[in-house]
């Protein structure tokens, strides 16, 4: 073991291998030193250890390999054919090409995101977004913060903190990556009450519930979980009259927020925040997700209790930047418009009609003759919205028994492409790679079609 430690190579000899060159032009020498001394510090660990040591090359390929990692960008693009359009792992939804264009025209020089230019003192960032959402919901003032987990977390902080908040028991749910409301009310120091049972809370559980320490009735948007069979949820009406009758705020986490009515695309009701802010209450929900937006957190609803979320200094920590607000603003622009549909990629993904999306199926599977066919399937909203919500689709489907090609092809492919540039993300089920077009934007379509071609046929 001591000959090993004395025969390991030093830093200098390590970085005049003729691989770090080429990298030692683009990296400052102490960074590549730090690099090269990990690595043979990693070394001495594992001949401590009782194993043997790497060679000189595998070390020069390690140093390389991570001086590399910090060259290249780690986020980078992935075109989605995995059927899911609010694929969360995946960035959720994608912009529109107008707000991509606004965010890049405001984060490359500075703007009037506090600053009045008409008298040339302090504005505030809340107007830029706040007449928009007014006017496309029926609010009287308007918040947006970086998130909705975060505006759940400043309306019970700054109103329901050391106070009771009541919520159905079937409502109290964790919706991914460990976040779960009950858990929020208590960071933010709001006493949770939950009424009913799991599946069935009636308007007469809230009204029981009501103490003099109650400040507010919650309802909470089940996410991606349903719960089907016998059950019964109280309506928005029914816990605004309850409220109202006791002097109580209503508070409704719609989760991912809805401005179109989705039904006219064939998907379960899904409910719309005009709704929810017309029935008096305090509504918050995602800017990303069904608003197609960047991420962000909304708040909608009356005058008073908008500028006390304000006021919070929270609302400081949460605050959203000027790169997102462009792009937001932008986004709602297109909802006033009356655009949405045309503009928002996630809208034209789900307003596609099922003949364009079985159009763009046949031109991606007939270059690939017998190895690929189209198959009918379904397309999942995902994202936290409609749970259990999907639409038709056609598929790419390639592989199987009967594709002529071994087993585990689909797999193996399916590797392949998400390790091209850029990525291609698909499904595998039965070993058999499905690709779906819905889920694509259509102007990449053409780097869908060169990429399989390049895989499945050379």
């Amino acid at each position: 073991m001591a000959s090993e430690f004395r025969h390991l190579p030093g830093v200098d000899k390590i970085l005049s291998d003729s691989r770090i060159a080429s990298i030692a032009a683009q990296l400052p020498h102490a960074v590549l030193v730090d690099i090269a001394r990990d690595i043979l510090e990693q070394t001495r660990a594992m001949i401590a250890a009782g194993k043997s040591s790497p060679s000189l090359d595998q070390m020069v390929s390690d140093i390389a390999v991570r001086a590399n990692g910090l060259l290249q960008p780690s986020l980078f693009r992935i075109i989605n054919a995995s059927g899911v359009l609010l694929h969360t792992n995946l960035g959720r939804a994608p912009v529109s090409n107008q707000a991509a264009i606004e965010m890049e025209h405001i984060s490359q020089g500075y703007c009037n995101l506090e600053f009045d230019t008409e008298s040339g003192a302090r504005g505030s960032r809340h107007v830029h977004l706040e007449r928009l959402l007014c006017q496309l919901t029926g609010a009287e003032a308007a918040l947006v913060v970086n998130n909705n987990a975060a505006a759940v977390l400043l309306i019970l902080t700054a109103l329901a903190r050391r106070k009771e908040v009541v919520v159905s028991r079937g409502q109290a749910v964790e919706i991914g990556g460990g976040f779960r409301i009950p858990d929020v009310m208590r960071q933010s120091g709001a006493k949770l009450v939950e009424v009913g049972t799991t599946n069935c809370t009636y308007a007469t559980d809230y009204e029981n519930a009501i103490t003099p320490q109650t400040v507010a009735l919650l309802r909470v948007h089940p996410s991606n979980f349903k719960i089907s069979g016998f059950t019964n949820d109280v309506v928005l009406e029914e816990m605004q009259d309850v409220a109202s009758r006791h002097n109580l705020l209503l508070i409704d986490d719609l989760g991912s927020g809805c401005f179109l009515d989705v039904t006219q695309f064939g998907l379960a009701p899904e409910p719309l925040v005009q709704q929810s802010v017309g029935l008096g209450a305090l509504s918050c929900f995602s800017g990303d997700k069904l608003v197609g937006g960047p991420q962000a957190g909304i708040i909608a609803g009356k005058k008073a209790v908008i500028d006390k979320l304000k006021r919070h200094p929270l609302a400081r920590a949460l605050r959203l930047d000027k790169i997102r607000i462009a792009g937001l603003e932008v986004t709602l622009s297109h909802y006033i418009k009356e655009e949405a549909l045309l503009k928002i990629p996630v809208w034209m993904m789900i307003s596609a009609s099922l003949n364009q999306i079985q159009r763009r199926a046949i031109r991606w599977a007939k270059p690939l003759g017998v190895m690929a066919r189209v198959i009918d399937g379904e397309t999942m909203i995902g994202g936290g919205s409609m749970p259990g919500g999907s639409m038709p689709t056609k598929l790419v489907a390639i592989g199987g028994y009967d594709s002529g090609q071994p087993q585990k092809f689909a797999h193996i492919l399916n590797r392949k492409l998400r390790s091209y540039s850029p990525a291609i993300v698909g499904r595998v089920d039965n070993d058999i790679l499905l690709l779906d077009p819905r889920t694509v934007l259509p102007e990449e379509d053409e780097t869908v079609l060169r990429v399989l071609h390049t895989l499945c046929l050379s």
